[in-house]
């Protein structure tokens, strides 16, 4: 009877997601919540601005709400399945791969990119279930593995850049840098530029003193940055003079419901458009089918893997045989926040490595998810303000994230060309192909023939010889 009175005044949140049983108090969740809401808070602007940019018919508000609606669902899930302080979002990488790679380079459509997010999360799903997850994690070579999410973030930053125009199209050269040249140049068009590297530099800046935030506070500074250098630059004056206007929150949700919802399932599955482009055939379409939503998999189930362990591993929360808790759980949540993620309309939800800013604060529990969650929903109403933010303002952020993605390279051997090769090969044909998962096919198949020539073909799995057969017919008969 003493044990339930007890139990009892614990309260609803602390016996829900055993808060004393982990170090850990309401206060300090909902700090922690708040916190890690700031830092990722980046991606309702970044991911809107990605797409309405380079997608036709498809509208920043629109975009805005399918990705604060995913996050929304995929952070509360989380939450409450595995108990951990973790968020989710839109995956940086994952939407550039999206956008650029399925949509403008494979000449696809918004929604039957859709489907390939969609088959991603189900295989997901069935992979987490099934325990097959970890036998696909092994089938990627390591020196593969690591250098993704480098060619990611340097493919991320040089998106930034171009939206920027810090890097320009050359006829000579392929591309250069953005004329600075105040001499020769309008100030009006070097001021952005100035605005972007300015940013980057601040959120170094505070990144080094240890800001929470300091993307986002990054974005907004040089967001107002650029609006006060629009006085020098007769902005606001003239006959194309900007006009600053606010609109109805709630035109962002109509968007959203015209645009983006359920497309997956009431257009997503018409192939015409890619069928009727020259030289695509049904085998094309199903080579590419098969690769990209492997290529998506392969992207999401790693991001999540590492940023599951990173997260929890600054926490001190990892299981004395060094496994993160409920994990399962936690690769379910994500799995099915994809699938979710796809019918709202927007690219793959995965974990962000921002959660690590909350576990910093003290987060232990899922009581700091549903905190950031209330954070996004608040954020869904102000679609009209964070459509003000202007290119150079965001592309601090996508630049800023490279260099926080390069980060995994230290762990490679540079020293020895069966390592350095396929992570070289994955990184840099990322970026030169503009191409996400060409990146991922040439490293795995030079790490087949390498190791296959010099005398450690027993090293290589049979799954790892399945990957590169699917990426030599991607090659052969697809591009």
């Amino acid at each position: 009877m003493a044990e339930n009175t007890t139990e009892t005044k614990r309260g609803w949140f602390d016996r829900v997601f055993k808060l004393s049983e982990n170090g850990t108090n309401v206060r300090t969740e909902v700090i922690a919540g708040i916190t890690t809401f700031m830092a990722m808070v980046y991606i309702l602007m970044v991911n809107a601005g990605m797409f309405s940019g380079g997608i036709e018919g498809l509208s920043y508000g629109a975009i805005y709400i399918a990705t604060a609606l995913s996050a929304i669902i995929g952070t509360v899930l989380i939450g409450l399945l595995s108990k951990l302080p973790l968020a989710q979002a839109s995956g940086m990488g994952l939407n550039a791969f999206f956008v650029y790679t399925c949509v403008q380079a494979m000449d696809f459509t918004y929604a039957n990119a859709l489907v390939f997010v969609l088959i991603d999360g189900i295989i997901f799903v069935l992979l987490t279930v099934t325990g097959l997850r970890k036998k696909i994690f092994y089938a990627i070579p390591d020196a593969v593995r690591v250098a993704i999410p480098a060619g990611i973030g340097l493919f991320i930053a040089f998106i930034g850049a171009q939206n920027a125009k810090l890097v320009i199209p050359s006829t000579s050269t392929g591309v250069t840098m953005g004329s600075m040249n105040i001499l020769s140049g309008s100030w009006a068009n070097i001021m952005p530029l100035v605005v972007t590297i300015i940013g980057v530099f601040a959120i170094a800046i505070l990144s080094k003193k240890n800001v929470k935030g300091a993307i986002f506070y990054g974005i907004i500074g040089s967001a107002l940055l650029y609006y006060l250098l629009g006085l020098t630059t007769g902005m606001y004056t003239g006959e194309n003079a900007l006009k600053i206007t606010l609109g109805n929150p709630l035109n962002s949700f109509a968007e959203w419901a015209d645009q983006s919802l359920i497309k997956v399932f009431t257009e997503g599955f018409d192939f015409s458009h890619y069928l009727a482009q020259e030289g695509n055939t049904v085998g094309s379409l199903i080579l590419l089918l098969v690769t990209s939503a492997l290529a998506f998999c392969i992207v999401d189930m790693f991001d999540t893997l590492g940023t599951l362990y990173g997260a929890c591993a600054r926490g001190n929360m990892l299981t004395e045989e060094g496994e993160v808790p409920n994990m399962n759980k936690a690769m379910l949540a994500d799995a099915i926040a994809t699938c979710t993620g796809a019918i709202c309309g927007t690219s793959t939800v995965t974990t962000f490595v921002e959660s690590s800013a909350g576990i910093a604060e003290g987060g232990r529990t899922g009581l700091t998810s549903l905190v950031v969650a209330l954070g996004f929903v608040v954020a869904m109403f102000l679609a009209p303000i964070a459509q003000l933010v202007p290119n150079c303002a965001t592309a601090t952020a996508l630049i800023y994230v490279g260099v926080l993605m390069m980060n995994g390279v230290k762990e490679l051997d540079w020293t020895d060309p069966s390592v350095a090769v396929p992570s070289f090969l994955t990184i840099a044909m990322m970026v030169f192909t503009y191409n996400i998962s060409f990146g991922i096919g040439f490293g795995i198949l030079s790490y087949i023939f390498i190791n296959l020539f010099t005398g450690k073909a027993k090293e290589i799995s049979v799954a790892t010889y399945v990957l590169g057969l699917l990426f030599i017919a991607m090659f052969l008969f697809t591009h």
